[in-house]
């Protein structure tokens, strides 16, 4: 056995902590010829676990006899979406974070979701999809109102290193929203597809609650790489999680997985635990429908504070507990959007038709 078949052996015995599998069969391990040296191009943006991945690896080799250069770097690339659909220019992905219901937290998710992705490396973007009740804005500390270079095109508002836009910077925060279904699809639409995004890895998408005719056009239209399902432990809740998670399969959009928001709650002053909302819905819900458990995230005065105050817990308070799952979250959603099917469409050849 040549040193390229030996570090091959050893790299197929390694299983990444994110993706769940061996750097060998998610053809993530590039070797060089003469197996002097290893470059691991992880799907999912990795800066705070890239070095703790090169040092498993590095051991790995060293047990096996074998001296080998290892480099760990993020290549993120675009995934497959909605059969009907093409990826965004500019927009390798899109995460779609929804709730079946209003009330679950499912906002404070997706800031924050949107800040620990950016935190690992990549570049991400927001749009807030909540036309009756545009939340981002406020919660990511974003103030102005979208300028145009063309008249037609609007350039994102920046904020807390993300690329943001709401219909919440277009309208007076106290003037309600008071359109129909089909007009609020395409407004959403133009929001999406005539913002000036500027090469994201990943776009969030706040959508709104529910799972009625506005949503089930937007699951259609907009080509979403996976959907993060946000619910409470609550049966009410968990009721209408389970609908929202039927309606993105129906449209063939990937569950990348469940969050638990506010699973149980820590007295601050005596340490007692208690479960106010109900205990084990979401993993209910997980083991029910095959998706991945996400994260199960604490009821914590503070998480609402720090997205009030336009400074979300990730950026707030980056080594809390809180902070830490929503992390976690970030790198288990993004290393499963990894696993979807790559974006073939550019690769594919066009077809014309003429008449001779």
């Amino acid at each position: 056995m040549n040193q390229k078949e030996s570090v091959l052996k050893v790299l197929s015995g390694i299983v990444d902590p994110w993706m769940k599998a061996d750097y060998l069969s998610t053809r993530m391990a590039k070797v060089a010829d003469d197996g002097s040296s290893v470059t691991i191009e992880l799907g999912y943006p990795a800066k705070s676990v890239a070095e703790g991945i090169q040092k498993t690896i590095d051991e790995a080799m060293c047990k096996a006899g074998l001296t080998v250069k290892v480099e760990v770097v993020q290549k993120i690339i675009a995934h497959a979406v909605q059969r009907t659909l093409k990826v965004l220019p500019n927009v390798k992905n899109i995460i779609a974070v929804s709730s079946g219901k209003g009330g679950v937290g499912k906002s404070t998710v997706a800031a924050n979701l949107a800040l620990s992705l950016k935190a690992e490396g990549a570049k991400v973007g927001v749009l807030d999809a909540d036309i009756y009740g545009p939340s981002q804005p406020m919660m990511l500390g974003a103030l102005g109102r979208p300028m145009t270079n063309d008249g037609t095109n609007m350039n994102p508002i920046e904020s807390l290193g993300l690329e943001i836009n709401s219909i919440g910077f277009l309208i007076d925060p106290d003037e309600p929203m008071i359109w129909r279904g089909p007009l609020v699809a395409q407004a959403l639409t133009q929001l999406l597809t005539q913002t000036n995004w500027h090469d994201l890895d990943y776009l969030v998408i706040d959508m709104p609650p529910g799972t009625g005719d506005i949503q089930l056009t937007l699951s259609q239209t907009v080509p979403v790489t996976g959907a993060v399902i946000v619910t409470t432990p609550q049966d009410i809740a968990l009721l209408d999680a389970k609908k929202g998670l039927r309606m993105f399969q129906k449209v063939n959009v990937p569950i990348l997985g469940v969050v638990e928001n506010m699973s149980v709650y820590e007295c601050p002053q005596c340490g007692h635990v208690e479960h106010i909302f109900g205990e084990g819905g979401a993993k209910r819900i997980s083991e029910t429908y095959h998706v991945d458990m996400l994260g199960q995230l604490p009821l914590d005065a503070k998480i609402r504070e720090e997205a009030d105050s336009g400074a979300p817990t990730v950026i707030s308070s980056p080594d809390s507990l809180a902070a830490r799952i929503y992390r976690e979250i970030a790198l288990k959603a993004s290393a499963a959007v990894a696993k979807t099917a790559k974006d073939m469409s550019l690769k594919m050849p066009s077809v014309r038709v003429e008449n001779n």
